[in-house]
């Protein structure tokens, strides 16, 4: 498999890394452009990958071209890259909120992949939510899952809502686990507990409890009962969360984001 990475970038650079760790293709089959010529040169040295400047050059070598740009970015690079491609080629975008249809549309070309990792990939711990059009062959669509699951797990989905709302639950969580863990650490270290030893045991427990979650067989509410002694401390600590509209806040927070994935793909 040949693979164009457009866009060298934090994501880039994870999928670039996750498809050379299993395998995938080898080095000298893939070639990620940038235009910040330094970002190049570190990613050229490191993984030993062809560089350029140039999408156009980079996008025209892949079998599987990887739109992994900011959002801000993909009008100019649709624009650069319009009519470019073969019907062969394959174009997976990791793109917040960038629809099919403006893919489609801007670059002129039908075989797609829409797909929404997150920030875990980084250590093959992702979670990728995928769909694509009726365009993508067979083949392809084993490409696109290899190498989305090269980064964690891979879920494919028929329709393309289901993308955005995994922005916000899959896409943006991982930074409400990192903002809950700063608030367990840093109550912890309120009480008297010294600020490392605080964030073992914060990390030790999210980690432990969401392995319990998947490996017990109980539902997360029955779970939590077991754990909640009546008058106990856990009761008192779940108290304070129901009175501070815990559930609330984090609905709240999901359909904020959900509602920006929605913008950011009109």
């Amino acid at each position: 498999m040949k693979i164009a990475i457009i866009g060298g970038g934090n994501m880039g650079e994870v999928m670039l890394a996750s498809v050379l760790d299993l395998g995938l293709a080898k080095p000298g089959a893939i070639t990620i452009s940038d235009i910040a010529k330094a970002r190049l040169k570190h990613l050229e040295k490191k993984y030993g990958v062809d560089a350029t400047t140039s999408n156009l050059k980079a996008a025209a070598k892949g079998e599987v071209v990887v739109l992994a740009i900011k959002p801000q970015n993909l009008p100019e690079v649709m624009a650069e890259l319009s009519g470019s491609f073969k019907p062969s080629q394959l174009v997976l975008s990791i793109i917040a909120g960038a629809k099919i249809k403006t893919l489609s549309r801007g670059l002129r070309h039908d075989s797609i992949v829409r797909a929404m990792p997150n920030t875990p990939a980084r250590i093959g711990e992702g979670m990728s939510v995928w769909t694509a059009t009726a365009e993508v062959s067979k083949k392809q669509r084993a490409w696109a899952s290899s190498i989305l699951r090269a980064m964690g797990r891979e879920v494919y989905v028929d329709d393309e809502g289901y993308i955005d709302m995994a922005t916000a639950i899959s896409g943006s969580g991982p930074a409400y686990f990192f903002l809950m863990v700063e608030a367990l650490v840093d109550a912890a270290v309120g009480i008297g507990l010294p600020r490392d030893m605080a964030l073992g045991l914060v990390l030790q427990t999210m980690l432990g409890s969401g392995h319990l979650v998947q490996r017990s067989g109980k539902a997360p509410a029955e779970l939590r009962r077991m754990v909640t002694s009546p008058a106990g401390t856990t009761a008192q600590a779940l108290e304070q969360l129901k009175k501070g509209n815990f559930a609330g806040l984090i609905r709240r927070a999901v359909k904020a984001a959900y509602k920006r994935a929605r913008e950011l793909g009109r």
